[in-house]
């Protein structure tokens, strides 16, 4: 029996969709790994019970660390974006913790970077505070343990391939690093947004958005870039069309950033035939309502897309693109090798209508 509501939040459901097709579906991911580090921190003697942890969110890790401050009697701080909407940010009042929203800003960019300095601001008057680097520090590693125990207990790790966003590194990187830990043969497809500068694509913007919940605008510490075998970096477009198919093809009702997985995830398996590919839910498609599933009839035809391949950083372009990273360190676009020669490329009908960023 669970002792907190977090624990059962952070509880994944794994669902098989197709043939060798799986999905790891989460009512909200990142509670998974704010429990196992606020957990890790008491243990150590970093914190003690009452003291503050504070961190800058744009929505998801907010509610994911003010439950695990809640778990473990703990007060939170968050320096929340404007995307922070009323249903959450009424949920983070009730629960106690403290938000301060950012005046409004169109550009994703500034607002990290504004939400980064109040951080800094606020420990320079409080340094007692924890900050916990959600976006830098390898502890948010420890939660995904216990799942990819999950992972390896019912599918195997042979012939595996792991799809997911890549974000701060945490989920997919956490994951394929235990899942190798006796099957090294795991492939791991990290999913970006353009315009994120994680793999070196801040120079293509989206007209929609970036997907904050998978990439970034600021670098991310904690992203081990040699775990990665291939990337995809989706657009808004491509994305909706993989949420809306997602839904109606499989009655799973999940967020953006799941939607431009499960799209990557057909076009792994389709040149994999081999392989089990899963990918992962991050959260729910409640978020998502009007911006996304409103307009599931404005959604291209998941058929009539296809990555264009990428070798070098002046070849990606909208609305999807694919490249080999080979596991490399760092930002090495010379030393990849060409994929595979797709589809005709095609490009979804971009929707009207407002931004969406989540993370």
């Amino acid at each position: 029996m669970d002792q907190h509501i977090a624990e059962s939040i952070g509880r994944p459901d794994l669902v098989r969709l197709d043939d060798r097709l799986l999905c790891l579906r989460f009512e909200t991911m990142k509670v998974v790994s704010a429990l196992a580090a606020v957990r890790h921190l008491l243990d150590t003697g970093a914190v003690r019970r009452g003291d503050t942890l504070l961190d800058s969110s744009s929505g998801i890790y907010a509610h994911a660390l003010a439950l695990a401050c809640h778990r473990y009697g703990m007060r939170c701080h968050i320096v929340g974006s404007t995307t922070v909407d009323h249903t959450l940010s009424t949920q983070l009042a009730v629960l106690g913790a403290t938000l301060e929203r950012m005046e409004p800003c169109d550009d994703l960019k500034l607002d990290q970077r504004r939400r980064v300095e109040r951080v800094h601001e606020i420990l320079a008057e409080h340094p007692e505070y924890h900050w916990m680097r959600q976006y830098h520090d390898d502890i948010h590693y420890l939660g995904y343990r216990a799942v990819a125990d999950l992972i390896r207990r019912s599918t195997g790790t042979e012939e595996l391939t792991l799809v997911g966003g890549v974000g701060s590194g945490v989920s997919t990187g956490a994951l394929a690093r235990y899942l190798r830990a006796d099957a090294p043969g795991v492939e791991l497809v990290g999913v970006q947004p353009f315009g994120s500068v994680t793999f070196g694509c801040e120079h293509v913007a989206d007209p929609e958005i970036i997907i904050a919940g998978i990439g970034s605008s600021i670098p991310f510490g904690n992203v081990s870039h040699a775990s990665y075998d291939v990337l995809h970096w989706i657009s808004f477009d491509a994305a909706l069309a993989g949420s809306v198919d997602l839904l109606r093809r499989h009655a799973v009702f999940a967020g953006l950033s799941t939607g431009a997985g499960y799209l990557a995830a057909r076009w792994e398996r389709a040149r994999s035939p081999r392989r089990t590919v899963l990918f992962l839910a991050a959260d729910t498609g409640h978020r998502y309502v009007d911006t996304v599933f409103a307009r599931h009839r404005e959604a291209a035809a998941l058929e009539s897309l296809a990555p264009r391949p990428a070798t070098t950083r002046s070849e990606l372009a909208l609305p999807w693109s694919r490249a080999h990273w080979n596991r490399a360190p760092a930002e090495q676009f010379t030393s990849l090798v060409p994929a595979p020669a797709p589809a005709p490329l095609a490009r979804a009908r971009r929707p009207t209508g407002g931004s969406v960023r989540r993370g």
